[in-house]
C-alpha cells in the first residue's frame, strides 16, 4: 500500500499584464496615449494596435466571433493547456471586463515550470503570436468578448495536458 501523498499543486503567481512582461507571447492592446492619425475629417483618431495579424497561413481567413464568458471561480485548477499553430488569437473585452491569461512558450508542450498567468484591468486585450500555449479564457468579470482567429476547413487547435497540478490563485 502506498500512503505517499500525492505532490503538491504548483502554485501560479498572477502578475500584472505589461506589454513588457506579456511580450514573449504576444502582445498587449489597450488604449493608447497621445494622439493618434486624424482620419473621418478630423472627426476621429485612428491607433493601429496590433500590425501584424496573422491568419491567412495555409489558406486561413479572418473569424470575428464573439465569446460570452462566464466567471470564473477562484483559485482555479489548469489541467489542459491549447495552442493555435497557424495564427494569432486575439481576446477584446466589451465594456470593462477583467480575464486572466495563463500562458506558456510556443514549442512543446509545456511544463508547469514554464506558465506565466498575467491579469488584466479590464479594460486589456492580448493578441497571442502563432503557437503560444494558453489556458482557455479565465473571465473574472462574466460578458462578452471579441475574438479574431484564424479560422480554415482544418481546425488549428492542438491541446495537451499538464503532467503536474497547477493552480492560479488570484484575488479580486
Amino acid at each position: 500500500m502506498n500512503d505517499a501523498a500525492p505532490p503538491a499543486p504548483v502554485a501560479l503567481t498572477v502578475q500584472a499584464l505589461t506589454p513588457q512582461a506579456f511580450a514573449p507571447y504576444g502582445t498587449v492592446l489597450a488604449a493608447p496615449t497621445g494622439t493618434g492619425r486624424p482620419i473621418n475629417g478630423g472627426n476621429a483618431e485612428r491607433f493601429d494596435l496590433v500590425g501584424d495579424l496573422q491568419l491567412g497561413a495555409q489558406g486561413g481567413r479572418p473569424m470575428l466571433a464573439l465569446f460570452r464568458a462566464q466567471a470564473r471561480r477562484f483559485p482555479h485548477e489548469v489541467t489542459e493547456m491549447e495552442r493555435h499553430a497557424l495564427g494569432s488569437q486575439t481576446f477584446v473585452p466589451l465594456g470593462e471586463r477583467r480575464f486572466v491569461i495563463v500562458v506558456a512558450p510556443a514549442g512543446e508542450a509545456p511544463a508547469a515550470g514554464t506558465l506565466a498567468a498575467f491579469a488584466t484591468d479590464g479594460l486589456q486585450g492580448v493578441t497571442l503570436a502563432p503557437g503560444t500555449w494558453h489556458h482557455a479564457l479565465l473571465a473574472v468579470d462574466a460578458g462578452d468578448f471579441v475574438v479574431v482567429e484564424r479560422t480554415a476547413a482544418r481546425v488549428d487547435c492542438d491541446t495537451c495536458a499538464l503532467a503536474a497540478r497547477v493552480v492560479v490563485d488570484w484575488q479580486r
